[in-house]
């Protein structure tokens, strides 16, 4: 999600883009727009999770009624015919960026909140086993409730299994066709959403439901890739014209488009509108990534420019440059695109650690509230049992920009330690395949 990269130091795009390459292939140039799509992706997320409504365009769109997927299409639209060629390489290659850094992390946590629960006085989290370390987090990921954001990363790592042994078969049928595979996803996406709606999945059916209702946002990415990219050329001025009515007329014919993707809950206005809502969401987001790209250090090539494809993008840095932090001329002399770039690439560590993030503001909020006078409507019985509890200085909505900034800044000040200390260690202590 190396989210987006999801999943080197922690981005959805790098780990889609490395994934499954041998030797002699090349990776594709670091393509900024999606890059710039994946840090507003975790932007949402992280602020989805304060309920601060920054990003939700005066609440046009909801973060829950695509944010979750558009990380889903962000995987997809990274993935490559080619790793159908070598699958076992690619299942392992995905394992060691998806699953491996976060089962470290889930011992991690399970640790902290149990000594949390022994030492601290708080009840959040469920015992440390085999079960909750191992078998949970592909339940429901909510076992140790510090990195609960988490659950995404076991759902899109069954999603790019599910992709692959999808592809292979329709490959040997002679049927893989996208436009099959989108409408035969969708599909079973809907049927899900309407078992929802009926009450029909609960309990350990929320496990399937979840990834199948994903599932064809995973398609939906390489359907755009494949099918749409090279025809979205429509003027900015018609494009969000249409976009923002359609968004519009949502708001006045449905009864809420905010809905649910881990619970699998919230759905208000049948099967399709979900997925309408998540188009849409995408569609406008997904055009302001494209529009900011320049300023963040990316130019059109000169085949682009001779195809005359006013949205198709080149970056001139290639993606080496890119992630030891080197994004180009233009991205070095702009700070705000470089740090927008670095998100992009660092969402694995965003989506892991920001709610810790949080706990670690609240934290402070309650030592000055339990040792001076300030601060004297701090709820202690929230804040021990609850991890959705925020509290705003003085009732402020502006307090919330605070936990933004933690929950976006310090995820990611710890992974840029981890990008300087394991090389470090690395060439102190080498091992075969150090660095791999």
């Amino acid at each position: 999600m190396t989210y987006l990269s999801l999943l080197k130091s922690d981005s959805a795009q790098k780990q889609h883009m490395d994934a499954g390459t041998s030797g002699e292939r090349q990776n594709p140039p670091y393509n900024v727009a999606f890059g710039i799509l994946s840090a507003l992706a975790i932007l949402m997320i992280v602020a989805g999770h304060l309920g601060y409504d920054i990003f939700t365009v005066g609440g046009l769109f909801p973060y829950y009624s695509f944010h979750v997927p558009l990380f889903m299409f962000i995987s997809g639209y990274f993935y490559r015919d080619a790793e159908e060629g070598n699958p076992l390489a690619y299942l392992k290659k995905k394992a060691k960026r998806l699953l491996l850094p976060y089962f470290f992390w889930n011992v991690v946590y399970g640790l902290l909140a149990a000594a949390l629960r022994a030492f601290g006085g708080f009840s959040m989290g469920e015992a440390v086993s085999l079960k909750t370390l191992f078998f949970t987090p592909f339940l429901n990921g909510y076992q140790f409730i510090l990195n609960y954001a988490a659950w995404f990363v076991p759902v899109l790592f069954i999603v790019e299994v599910m992709n692959l042994c999808m592809r292979l078969l329709l490959g040997r049928l002679h049927i893989n066709s996208e436009w099959l595979i989108l409408a035969g996803t969708l599909a079973v996406g809907m049927l899900v959403v309407w078992f929802a709606i009926e009450g029909r999945v609960w309990g350990w059916y929320k496990t399937p439901g979840r990834i199948l209702f994903l599932y064809p946002c995973f398609q939906m990415g390489q359907f755009y890739k494949k099918k749409l990219e090279r025809r979205d050329t429509l003027g900015n001025v018609p494009y969000f014209a249409v976009v923002l009515a359609v968004q519009v007329l949502l708001h006045l014919c449905c009864n809420g488009l905010a809905y649910s993707s881990v619970w699998c809950t919230g759905f208000a206005n049948g099967p399709v509108i979900p997925y309408v809502t998540v188009v849409s969401g995408i569609a406008f987001w997904l055009r302001v990534s494209k529009i900011l790209a320049p300023f963040c250090g990316e130019r059109r090539s000169d085949e682009a420019m001779v195809q005359a494809d006013a949205v198709r993008w080149n970056c001139l840095a290639s993606v080496q440059a890119v992630e030891k932090g080197l994004n180009g001329p233009a991205a070095a002399q702009n700070p705000v695109g470089g740090g927008l770039l670095y998100l992009g690439k660092n969402t694995y560590a965003v989506m892991m650690h920001h709610v810790m993030a949080f706990m670690l503001v609240k934290m402070v909020l309650a030592g000055i509230a339990a040792h001076t006078g300030y601060l004297a409507d701090f709820d202690f019985v929230r804040f021990y049992a609850d991890i959705d509890y925020y509290y705003l200085v003085k009732g402020s909505e502006a307090f919330q920009m605070v936990y933004l900034a933690a929950g976006v800044g310090l995820p990611l000040l710890v992974q840029r330690g981890l990008d300087v200390l394991l090389p470090a260690a690395g060439r102190v202590f080498p091992f075969r395949g150090a660095g791999a």
